[in-house]
């Protein structure tokens, strides 16, 4: 009994003093919520990693689109980072060709570039996106005509 007595008391100091603050963890293997269609054509899910705040100016997103789904056109104030977790996409800036990214890509987009990102006709796509606190700035609807063009132009093999 003297010996748990004799315990507490040499670790209540410690106990009373521990840090008192709680980790926040996320993970990139979560799927995220699904997002509504308001910019994007087919089914998207957003895992929002790291939020942009005072003391870091980056938003760190998972974006994972179902196979046949785009974004429309827009751009951003700071550059974008893509980095391709899993599966297939393709990727344009305005007056580019439009190129497939697979698992690995890293793509980084400047600031203020019209651009549009999405997954394959045939495959998901899961990346991560880096980029600045400011809001994107839709600049145009991207047609189911236009994405599908550009599905039959970067057929898969």
């Amino acid at each position: 009994m003297k010996n748990i007595i004799l315990s507490i008391v040499v670790l209540l100091p410690f106990l009373l003093n521990a840090q008192k603050d709680v980790y926040t963890l996320n993970s990139y293997l979560n799927e995220g919520i699904k997002a509504p269609n308001t910019h994007h054509l087919g089914d998207a899910w957003l895992s929002f990693l790291v939020k942009a705040d005072d003391a870091f100016n980056q938003n760190i997103t998972q974006v994972t689109f179902s196979a046949n789904a785009t974004l429309d056109w827009h751009k951003h104030v700071t550059n974008q980072v893509l980095i391709v977790m899993d599966g297939a996409g393709y990727y344009q800036e305005r007056g580019k060709e439009p190129i497939l990214l697979k698992k690995g890509d890293i793509i980084n987009c400047a600031k203020d570039t019209e651009h549009w990102h999405s997954s394959s006709a045939e495959s998901h796509v899961s990346y991560i996106a880096i980029y600045g606190k400011e809001p994107t700035v839709w600049t145009e609807k991207l047609s189911r005509k236009y994405y599908n063009n550009v599905a039959k132009k970067l057929k898969e093999n």
